[in-house]
């Protein structure tokens, strides 16, 4: 955490209302700094009766934050932000880069609460999406049928990406409706049907909202492991959908935590576990550049582009300056290569989880020599799919799995 010396940080939420919008202490606040930050639209809504330096964010904005205000250091400083500065506003930031005691927020209205209050909407059952400065396909896996999405836009064309993504992964009877300069006087709502998106780009300051209707012919994606095979591209190096859903149960992902997909094949762990919840965070190691592609095209095709894919060695990304050690490690390929579950054992947190999948004798030998040594637990999955034989129905067995599940330090 950084420094701050001087009066803490007014951070002060602006709505599409401007200065009329604000409360007393908002405005004195303003009114009483010596440096104003913000984007060169809200340093425009300020009046110039207000006798502060006035400084426009550089872009890109955060790694520039620390040297800002090591120039201003000791003086009155104010932020301007959208609506509420906590809610995906540059509030966040600052409490993460000088702590929450060295901040006063004045928050607005968000643009989530002032659209849910247009629409009728219950906002704590709305889940929310930002598409600032990230790709929009991570709106993906919100989507499901009956379900009501609001997407933060990162400029006007934004809700035409989001038609046509809706569109293209069977949701294309969704009604998509688009707020803009929401409690302004120059508000306007809009709405369409994705599927006949004919809705020209408007203004850059506007929030999305999708109805969802899901198409029934089209293949479901929840967030639940274990997606159909066939929504991943690839030359068949795939842990198969039962086994997957296996997979993840015995990685148990929650919020927040990192993975390592060791031999990452698709990427369907890594891209399953990321699904999982929007906090979660994973990366694929994979030495074939195609395969490296191939991983990256479906992370983004299933909604998780934040998946990163490594070629490195594993021993060369321990010596890493920003190395994070993993809450949990699959192991899905390479078990048998000389020092790849000793690494990725001394690289995994205390605490964390270990699973590898086995479907050679060889490395399902070397699972029951690891788990002799450090415990876990032991598992043999043998899948069966129904396949036509002539005019009747056979079962076919898929290869058999065994899988090594463990805690390091500790028991399932």
């Amino acid at each position: 955490m950084g420094g701050w010396v001087g009066p803490p940080i007014a951070v002060v939420g602006l709505g599409a209302d401007g200065w009329a919008g604000l409360g007393s202490g908002a405005r004195e606040a303003v009114s009483g700094a010596e440096v104003v930050f913000g984007s060169a639209r809200q340093l425009d809504l300020i009046p110039a009766a207000v006798d502060a330096i006035r400084r426009e964010w550089p872009s890109p904005l955060v790694p520039a934050l620390p040297a800002l205000f090591d120039g201003h250091a000791g003086r009155r400083v104010c932020v301007l932000a959208s609506g509420d500065p906590m809610f995906y506003g540059i509030g966040v930031t600052l409490a993460r880069l000088f702590g929450a005691q060295r901040l006063r927020v004045f928050p607005q209205a968000s643009s989530a609460s002032l659209a849910c209050a247009r629409l009728g909407w219950a906002l704590a059952e709305v889940p929310v999406v930002s598409a600032v400065a990230r790709p929009v396909e991570a709106v993906l896996p919100e989507l499901a049928d009956r379900r009501r999405v609001l997407v933060l836009s990162a400029d006007e064309h934004t809700p035409g990406r989001i038609a046509e993504l809706l569109r293209d992964n069977g949701f294309g009877e969704s009604t998509v409706t688009v707020l803009e300069q929401l409690g302004g006087p120059r508000e306007r709502v809009a709405c369409d049907r994705a599927a006949k998106w004919e809705l020209p780009a408007g203004d850059r300051l506007n929030i999305v909202a999708i109805d969802c209707v899901a198409d029934p012919k089209h293949p479901r994606a929840t967030r639940v492991p274990g997606l159909p095979d066939g929504l991943f591209g690839g030359a068949g190096q795939l842990t198969k959908s039962e086994v997957r859903a296996l997979t993840l149960a015995a990685l148990a992902p929650a919020p927040g935590e990192l993975l390592w997909d060791v031999g990452g094949g698709s990427g369907s762990i890594a891209i399953e576990w990321c699904r999982t919840h929007p906090s979660c965070r994973a990366v694929s190691f994979e030495r074939l550049e195609h395969r490296r592609r191939q991983i990256a095209d479906n992370a983004a095709a299933l909604g998780v582009p934040h998946v990163g894919v490594r070629e490195e060695v594993l021993t060369e990304v321990g010596k890493s300056t920003e190395f994070v050690p993993p809450d949990a490690i699959f192991v899905g390929g390479g078990l048998t290569q000389d020092g790849v579950l000793e690494t990725c054992w001394s690289h995994l947190r205390h605490g964390g989880r270990l699973v590898a999948n086995a479907v050679t004798a060889e490395s399902e030998a070397l699972l029951l020599h690891w788990a002799a040594a450090h415990g876990g637990e032991l598992r043999k999955f043998q899948i069966y799919r129904a396949e036509a034989l002539g005019k009747f129905t056979t079962w076919r067995p898929q290869l058999p799995v065994t899988q090594w599940a463990v805690v390091k330090g500790g028991s399932f």
